[in-house]
């Protein structure tokens, strides 16, 4: 089917009290396990690049970004296209043409000031361009191998009265929020701020996004949904998934040379995985039964 548009996938999810699964891919055995794992599921997914998946794959966008749109284009449920974390203004004026339908434009590091000044300019050449856009405002920790960010740190949450502010004067359509959570975390351990979730949520009129959902468990997820989340950003979760099943191919295969078997194995892993945090957010259409997502893959 045609590449989903991620506003109206998100905006659904808001609108039921629900949220959508956002996973990044660097990959092309990423991006067929989010479409195998959201089809076993039967709910809509996004599939996000982001700017370090673009460096890794030496600054080229359009290889992924053609992968990720022909997957869409085949898959039997919604699939919306992102680009994820882009600093670059040269890479945002990439996205449209690209198929990619979102934007999440990051400008956090900056005092708010400039954050918002060049937030405001992305989000005007994006809506020109037809793409919803996201902003960052305080500081969710752990990008670029940074260390994770104290929870408690000067900037490291998000204030409502400043979110509205920014929100109002930048014109973007959903805001990534620091609530206690951190990027590339691979213990799920993150205790979330669901009161200043709630506060947001209230304050504002566009969809919440947690970023780093992966250091947080399933019960922190499902309460953050309940109180506001409408997209949640999955990234490292895939990668441990990839990893362990690899490693533990390899284990039980150490003369294996055939890169489709222990490749296809990481695949099957985080397709599982893919599916089974649809259903633990509640995706609005994502079904209750256990899914074979990835059964086929090491064919």
């Amino acid at each position: 089917m045609p590449l989903a548009p991620t506003g109206e996938l998100v905006g659904s999810a808001a609108a039921a009290r629900s949220a959508v699964l956002a996973f990044n891919v660097i990959t092309l055995e990423h991006v067929e396990a989010v479409v195998a794992g959201a089809e076993a599921a039967g709910a809509p997914v996004l599939l996000q690049v982001s700017e370090n998946a673009v460096k890794y794959r030496r600054g080229r966008l359009l290889p992924l970004a053609r992968a990720a749109v022909a997957a869409a284009e085949q898959a039997a449920v919604p699939v919306a296209l992102h680009l994820d974390h882009v600093q670059s203004d040269d890479l945002l004026r990439q996205a449209a043409d690209a198929g990619f339908g979102s934007v999440m434009y990051d400008a956090a590091r900056l005092p708010y000031a400039e954050n918002l000044a060049a937030t405001r300019a992305a989000a005007e050449w994006a809506h020109s361009h037809g793409l919803w856009i996201e902003a960052e405002l305080g500081e969710v920790g752990g990008k670029d191998g940074r260390p994770p960010l104290d929870a408690h740190a000067p900037g490291a949450r998000t204030d409502p009265g400043e979110a509205h502010a920014f929100v109002t004067g930048s014109g973007v359509d959903a805001l990534a929020v620091a609530i206690g959570n951190t990027h590339a975390i691979t213990e799920r351990t993150a205790a979330l701020d669901h009161d200043l979730i709630k506060r947001l949520a209230g304050m504002l009129d566009v969809p919440l996004v947690l970023h780093g959902s992966s250091g947080v468990n399933d019960g922190e997820l499902t309460e953050a949904v309940a109180g506001g989340i409408a997209k949640v950003n999955v990234g490292t979760a895939l990668n441990i998934a990839m990893t362990g099943a690899i490693r533990d191919f390899l284990a039980a295969h150490p003369d294996a040379v055939d890169s489709r078997k222990y490749l296809g194995a990481g695949r099957e892993a985080m397709a599982r995985e893919v599916a089974r945090l649809i259903r633990v957010i509640g995706t609005p259409g994502a079904r209750d039964t256990l899914g074979t997502a990835g059964a086929a893959t090491t064919s």
